[in-house]
């Protein structure tokens, strides 16, 4: 029930809060660590980091505007790929933000990276955990993924993919080697 609640809070706080461009602006969205989201090991469990991660997505295509388009075309968001790496544990009552960014794009697909960080007691950040994400929108009607020409003139904008980070570019092979493997 948790998640449901948090998903109803940013929903409601999405339409308030100011407008992302989905191409520059990062998505940025604070929790806490409660005893629900705990393991057996008492720090965050980790399918709960890519459980908020979509919390960050959702949160990227409501304040774009993406979402009525979504709507009115019956799309659906669908996650193809995902890396994440752990880099400092969330224990009990933690507070840290959630940072949602698009780093490029294919012709169909986003890459997003998704930061966990809070504050050591000293102010500085620290990382928790970081992800990639391979995404894009599947338009059942048509069977196929929505061009990232289309969804872009969707919400307005034109842009080329900037290019790909190295790191951006070895998990897009990683991922290709595994889809090939299956």
């Amino acid at each position: 029930m948790n998640l449901w609640l948090r998903l109803l809070h940013l929903i409601v706080a999405s339409f308030v809060r100011p407008r992302l461009d989905p191409l520059r602006d990062v998505s940025r969205l604070t929790f806490r660590v409660w005893p629900h989201d705990l393991d057996t090991s008492l720090h965050m469990n980790n399918g709960r980091y890519w459980t908020l991660m979509d919390l960050g997505h959702t949160d990227m295509m409501i304040r774009s505007g993406l979402w009525r388009p979504v709507l009115k075309h019956g799309w659906v968001p669908v996650v193809g790929a995902g890396q994440i790496r752990f880099r400092r544990e969330l224990r009990p009552f933690r507070a840290f933000t959630l940072e949602t960014r698009i780093l490029t794009w294919s012709a169909t697909h986003v890459v997003m990276e998704h930061r966990l960080v809070s504050q050591s007691k000293d102010g500085s950040t620290i990382l928790n955990a970081i992800s990639l994400v391979r995404a894009g929108l599947y338009d059942r009607k048509e069977r196929s993924f929505v061009s990232m020409p289309r969804l872009l003139a969707e919400v307005g904008l034109q842009a080329e993919a900037p290019a790909a980070a190295p790191e951006v570019e070895a998990f897009l092979r990683a991922e290709e080697t595994l889809k090939s493997a299956a």
